[in-house]
């Protein structure tokens, strides 16, 4: 790569993941990892191994599978975060360790409870036990905007000596300026002198200010900036990768940098990471959000019809907003939608083609218009999704309304018998979970959330529903969707119920539910 390659650094699957309310499981992160990989991005930041075993399992298993970019696990500077990350990436064919300590004042006194002298002693000796495991060590001095300048460019000097190859100085906390930014970057940059060590800049939201400042790093001469699809993260969130990548796009006469990022496939990227972190996308969010390439004021809408330029920097195309509908329905056969699956650049099995066609026909016979948002959710669901293989929704059934509490009938097929049951809740959504819960005989469940995100638009359109459930110690999600708010409820609840029951109850379980034969 050339010296103006810009490296995209996702985190979306282990800081994204920190946003209150989301929890992944290791193969919704296999999904979004797929589609990171084919979006383009160069480091996919896996999570955070030693955090948990479901996080190594996730890192694990995105090594194995995904190939193409460099797979980064998070490890603090202790031995065992270090050695639970190179466990996790041993299958990768492109491994790195990000190891991270603070370097602020207020950090080191009141969190680490260290002086600057044994961080100083710590950094050398886990940079060197990190690379001893791979050749890729990144490092990270947490908080470095409020950190003594002069303080961290013995740390960066000190990790480039013990053998990191990247040197990363966060914004942890959204406090700095792009001003004091460039000149941070520019002390450490000359400080290091060395045009192998690569700088890199993770920015936060706190101020509204994270895509500004990782620009303003990268005009300092950063060459890595760390990003999250849609802009999720710790609080108010990090750089948005999507608004990242464009700005350096459409401007390339100010930035003078090059990506990889394939972007046509940047909105199906967003509304991926929205459905399954069940985060909606606000509206006027740039690039991805529904508005930004709608015009309402007659004045936008006259300049539009005599030349779009007048109005848009950018066109829908270039992030792979398709403006065709579908012409499929229940008589559409297998070799028309492979096609248009081609044309929107995905691909299926035969085996998940037939199960795509039926849920098209489906969706046929409830929605009037299917349009590439819609089969976009279907493919996802069916390739992309996540599959509990030995359960199954039979049937269901929601009585509600205003003299009445809401009732719920269910069947499931679970390991191959259908078990039955029905229960009241206190909404609709609960009387399922309820049900679900007596059918499967999960005592003392809780619905630990549920979130709804709209798919595609208008009265008929998807909508997708995430939810995660809790339980006799373990945690399960569950994703469905569909044009009946209830019935995604329904799948998604099956879907995390039958996960957590495959964990918890054993082969030879008694009575669950009522059985029907």
């Amino acid at each position: 790569m050339s010296s103006d390659q810009v490296y995209i650094f996702d985190t979306t699957l282990r800081d994204g993941e920190q946003s209150p309310g989301v929890a992944l499981s290791p193969s919704a992160k296999l999904a979004i990892a797929e589609q990171l990989a084919r979006l383009g991005v160069d480091i996919i930041e896996a999570g955070f191994p030693q955090a948990s075993a479901g996080d190594l399992d996730a890192v694990r298993l995105i090594a194995d599978q995904v190939r193409e970019p460099v797979i980064a696990a998070l490890a603090r500077c202790h031995p065992s975060d270090i050695e639970a990350a190179a466990r996790a990436l041993e299958s990768a064919e492109r491994p790195r360790i990000h190891v991270f300590i603070a370097s602020s004042a207020v950090h080191m006194e009141a969190k680490l409870k260290m002086t600057p002298d044994q961080v100083l002693d710590r950094v050398g000796e886990m940079v060197a036990k990190a690379r001893s495991y791979v050749e890729d060590v990144e490092f990270s001095a947490e908080d470095a905007t409020r950190s003594e300048p002069g303080f961290l460019v013995d740390l960066a000097k000190l990790a480039a000596s013990m053998g990191a190859r990247t040197i990363n100085l966060p914004d942890t906390v959204g406090y700095t300026t792009p001003e004091e930014y460039r000149t941070l970057v520019t002390l450490i940059r000359e400080a290091l002198d060395d045009p192998k060590i690569r700088l890199s800049v993770h920015c936060h939201d706190d101020l509204g200010l994270a895509v500004a400042n990782t620009l303003a790093g990268i005009e300092a001469g950063v060459r890595q900036v760390e990003v999250a699809v849609n802009g999720i993260g710790e609080r108010a969130g990090n750089a948005a990768l999507e608004e990242v990548v464009m700005a350096i796009t459409a401007r390339k006469d100010q930035f003078q940098v090059q990506h990889r990022i394939q972007t046509r496939e940047l909105f199906r990227t967003s509304q991926l990471v929205s459905r399954l972190c069940g985060m909606m996308v606000q509206p006027n969010k740039a690039i991805v959000g529904r508005n930004a390439f709608r015009h309402e004021s007659g004045i936008h809408q006259d300049g539009m019809l005599k030349d779009r330029r007048t109005y848009e920097i950018l066109t829908p195309d270039d992030i792979g907003v398709e403006q065709t509908l579908l012409v499929l329905g229940k008589h559409s056969g297998r070799h028309a939608l492979r096609q248009r699956l081609s044309e929107l650049g995905l691909s299926a099995s035969s085996e998940e083609l037939v199960r795509i066609q039926n849920r098209i026909k489906g969706l046929a016979e409830v929605k009037s218009e299917i349009n590439d948002q819609d089969l976009v959710a279907v493919w996802q669901d069916e390739v992309q999704g996540v599959k509990v293989e030995d359960i199954d929704l039979v049937a269901w059934q929601v009585s509600t309304g205003t003299h009445m509490r809401p009732t719920a009938q269910v069947a499931v097929r679970f390991r191959g018998k259908v078990r039955e049951d029905s229960a009241i809740g206190d909404g609709p959504v609960h009387a399922l979970f309820q049900a679900l819960s007596r059918a499967l005989d999960l005592n003392g469940l809780e619905l630990a959330s549920y979130r709804l995100v709209p798919v595609s638009p208008g009265e008929e359109g998807l909508a997708a529903v995430s939810v995660e459930v809790s339980g006799y110690g373990h945690r399960a999600a569950g994703y469905a969707s569909d044009v009946d708010v209830l019935k995604g409820s329904a799948l998604a609840l099956t879907d995390a119920m039958g996960s957590l029951a495959g964990r918890v109850l054993p082969e030879a379980t008694g009575v669950l539910g009522a059985i029907v034969e």
